[in-house]
């Protein structure tokens, strides 16, 4: 019988021991960032950790992570570091980014967890370092992007009043915009230029009442609002490339003092994207009285608690606000809210 010799191959296969964490440290446990070195690019904190250990090479990614307690990091902040960094130095306007991104209040120490995640490949679980606890202060760094469009003949950036707003620096902005009938295309700006925008390339159309889309830095498409005109509450996410625009509550005055003087007639107010919450506009009025309502319907109304004591002040049952004739300039405190929202009882007025 002829015996023929069979051919083996061994190969050298390399296998994950699952791979050990490396050990995480700091320089700072307590930090309290201070505003007035924003642009300082002196590291404030330094993270250190050693490296993974899989039992073989490898090429890993290692990510920062920071989260609150309680979130069992669900929704961290992260920042990736580079191939074979193994120490991550940050300044303080880098960092207090970082920390907005969690909306934690500005000037109040808050604990945070960090830790270090490190991935080897899509198909292996990743592992994590030790957490440290931090107690840090950050700062709001109020930051705004511009909206130009139809509504406002297009000029470029647009009155501030109509821009969108992001009062920590969280990469939020947040605004109200009336949308005028057939005026419903407009761009969102960065800088008071057309250098740069925030877009879409996608398609698609708005509904009658809300609209959706993808955004996209430079894209190729204007935003279009939704077809029915009034006021909107837009909110682009520069963190998920995500911009949604819905319905807003609106406020107005409505009295004796109003043209016509016969409580039929409502003065609306413009809300003013500056974080602050007020509803300003500056009206010809009458000898009178008024009051504020809510979305031009006596369902949310407010007056004055005592209208004779000269305090600025308004609740759902106060009595009517007196108003001489000329013209006057009138602030309505009441933060930005989705149509249908319900609003706080009693809020603050003025009247000039």
């Amino acid at each position: 019988m002829l015996m023929l010799p069979a051919c083996k191959k061994n190969e050298a296969l390399v296998y994950s021991n699952g791979g050990k964490p490396g050990a995480l440290s700091t320089t700072a446990t307590t930090l309290v960032l201070d505003k007035t070195k924003l642009t300082d690019t002196t590291t404030v904190i330094k993270f250190s950790f050693t490296p993974p250990n899989y039992g073989f090479t490898a090429a890993v990614t290692n990510t920062l992570q920071i989260d609150v307690p309680g979130d069992n990091w669900a929704s961290p902040t992260s920042a990736t570091l580079g191939t074979k960094v193994y120490a991550q130095g940050y300044p303080t306007a880098v960092f207090n980014n970082l920390l907005l991104k969690l909306n934690l209040p500005a000037g109040t120490a808050s604990p945070v967890a960090v830790r270090i995640m490190t991935s080897v490949s899509a198909s292996v679980a990743p592992i994590y370092s030790n957490v440290l606890s931090l107690t840090v202060t950050p700062f709001n760094l109020t930051s705004y992007v511009y909206v130009p469009g139809a509504y406002e003949g297009w000029s470029n950036p647009g009155p501030l009043e109509d821009s969108l707003v992001s009062v920590t620096g969280n990469g939020v902005y947040v605004g109200i915009i009336n949308f005028t009938a057939g005026n419903n295309s407009f761009l969102v700006v960065p800088v008071k230029n057309w250098n740069n925008k925030y877009a879409t390339n996608s398609s698609a159309s708005p509904g009658a009442s809300t609209a959706s889309y993808p955004v996209t830095y430079d894209g190729n498409n204007n935003f279009t609002a939704p077809t029915t005109p009034g006021q909107y509450l837009v909110t682009l996410n520069i963190n998920s490339n995500t911009m949604s625009i819905v319905p807003a509550d609106y406020y107005s005055i409505i009295g004796s003092a109003t043209p016509g003087g016969n409580w039929s007639t409502d003065l609306f107010l413009k809300y003013i994207n500056d974080g602050n919450g007020n509803w300003v506009g500056s009206f010809s009025l009458l000898a009178g009285q008024f009051k504020f309502r809510q979305d031009a319907a006596w369902s949310n109304s407010w007056g004055d608690i005592s209208p004779a004591d000269g305090k600025d002040a308004t609740d759902s049952s106060g009595g009517n606000i007196n108003a001489t004739a000329g013209t006057h300039t009138i602030t309505f405190f009441m933060p930005a809210t989705p149509f249908g929202t319900s609003p706080p009882v009693l809020t603050t007025y003025s009247v000039q």
